[in-house]
């Protein structure tokens, strides 16, 4: 069971105890089914979700085609599940809403972490840095000396794949496992989920139900 949507943001609410809970509003759907695969004509079973109408125009003509095939408008996002089984859970054309999580206490969130372009490895993985007193001189939040670690043994002699440096942070797929479920807005098509989910608000989501329950 698969939506994809989008982050509208965060907030906080209280639970039946009286506690405060951190959440986060996902606007999933509703979702157009845009294409159905089976074994017999892609090699695999699967269906095909698309969210948030777009102009033609802004697509490429093959997806324009590929819309037209499900009788929907353009979709900026697509994203496909897979299933179990011979059947289909739904048809080409079909309309998937929130309702499809009624019941569900878990799920999982795919999202992109925010781009903070290049960071040192002081950002990027905490490192302490050089003392900050006498003698350090233009140093301070320099990685120091990778000495042999740039060497790769019997692999030439690159950095060791995995060697923590600076470079490029954030703008990852990263999937946040086992958020509670808090409740559901169906008239709005809104998902309030426990904790934070990954990017930015307006960023698009994939809202799966967990697999594996605390």
């Amino acid at each position: 069971m698969m939506l994809v949507g989008k982050k509208v943001g965060m907030t906080q609410i209280y639970d039946d105890a009286g506690k405060m809970l951190p959440v986060t509003v996902i606007q999933a759907g509703p979702c157009t089914v845009m294409q159905v695969k089976t074994v017999e004509t892609d090699g695999y079973n699967a269906v095909q979700l698309g969210f948030d109408d777009v102009k033609a125009s802004r697509l490429r003509k093959p997806a324009e085609g590929h819309a037209k095939k499900a009788n929907a408008a353009s979709k900026r996002f697509v994203r496909e599940s897979k299933f179990d089984g011979k059947e289909a859970p739904y048809k080409i054309g079909d309309t998937v809403t929130v309702e499809a999580f009624s019941g569900v206490k878990f799920v999982d969130v795919v999202g992109t972490s925010k781009g903070k372009g290049f960071a040192g490895v002081m950002k990027r993985y905490g490192f302490g840095g050089f003392p900050a007193s006498h003698g350090t001189e233009r140093k301070h939040r320099a990685p120091g000396s990778i000495a042999s670690h740039a060497s790769n043994r019997g692999h030439g002699g690159k950095p060791a794949k995995g060697k923590r440096m600076g470079g490029h942070m954030g703008n990852r797929r990263i999937t946040g496992k086992n958020h509670v479920l808090v409740s559901i807005d169906v008239e709005r098509n809104l998902l309030v989920v426990k904790g934070s989910v990954a990017g930015a608000a307006g960023g698009y989501v994939i809202v799966k139900q967990s697999k594996i329950k605390k």
